[in-house]
């Protein structure tokens, strides 16, 4: 699943190519696209025709566009989502689910969703943020994150570290690829009890956030197949970057240690023993 930087990327390039652009129509291909949105696809269809996007916005994983009057375009990508600019007439995508077209003639802007996991919805904005985006925590890119704040909740928390950074209520955007990698630069193992942790670490493991996810919006964000790319069609290159995450079996680029793959929550976690050894009594 896109994780913050490549949702930013995402976000980077609708701001460039449909902002101030005015909707004329908007086609639904696929209804499961459209099911968080309950009025149904007709409804949605409508509601959309005659506006104009004002501004592309994201809080963690999840994206919008601002349609002002207090309502959004709210879109989560899901697993394979992506959001496509294309010139008019260029062939369907074979995953084509919305089609939006503008009063300008230009290009159309496209949700391509290989698994349907992902979806849109046009939603009610309150205070700033569409309703089921409420519950989510600013991220680490967030001009008004608070660092110090988000290292109390997480040393509050009574759960392992990495479930912690995993927790959006607590600090969002941040998902497996980046928590394993900012975890690496803190020297931090996931399964560390947050109500051992100290101020100090809860703070160097943020910078690490912060740091990777930085590196990773400059490159592009992460692309491991073809599922994930910016709005013009070009992947990602972090993967290039990455000390730990998927590197099983190679040695750790700090200190030669071959990497570690163990399960977690239905997933893989990705770790160097030496670096980052296991304490003493992990959280399950």
């Amino acid at each position: 699943m896109p994780e913050l930087p490549e949702v930013e990327v995402v976000r980077l390039g609708l701001a460039d190519h449909v902002t101030g652009r005015t909707v004329a129509a908007v086609e639904v291909r696929h209804p499961r696209s459209v099911r968080r949105h309950l009025a149904g696809e007709l409804d949605f269809a409508c509601r959309l025709a005659g506006r104009q996007i004002r501004a592309a916005r994201r809080r963690g994983k999840y994206l919008w566009l601002d349609l002002g009057n207090e309502e959004a375009l709210l879109a989560h990508l899901g697993m394979s989502g992506q959001m496509r600019i294309q010139p008019p007439g260029t062939e369907d995508e074979i995953h084509l689910r919305v089609r939006f077209q503008f009063a300008d003639g230009g290009p159309e802007l496209r949700f391509i969703d290989q698994r349907t996991f992902g979806g849109l919805s046009v939603e009610d904005v309150v205070d700033g943020l569409p309703a089921p985006v409420a519950h989510i925590a600013r991220d680490p890119l967030d001009p008004l994150f608070d660092r110090d704040a988000v290292v109390t909740g997480i040393r509050r928390r009574h759960t392992g570290l990495k479930r912690a950074l995993l927790d959006q209520t607590v600090v969002s955007g941040i998902g497996n690829i980046y928590a394993d990698e900012a975890l690496w630069r803190a020297r931090l193992h996931g399964s560390r009890p947050t109500a051992t942790l100290t101020r100090a670490q809860g703070r160097t493991v943020l910078a690490a956030v912060t740091e990777v996810m930085t590196e990773a919006l400059a490159a592009g964000g992460t692309s491991f197949d073809a599922l994930y790319v910016n709005v013009n069609g070009a992947s990602g290159y972090f993967d290039r970057s990455l000390a730990a995450y998927g590197q099983a079996g190679r040695p750790c680029p700090r200190c030669g240690t071959a990497i570690q793959r163990e399960s977690f929550m239905n997933r893989s976690s990705y770790f160097c023993p030496r670096c980052q050894p296991r304490p003493r009594q992990p959280h399950p």
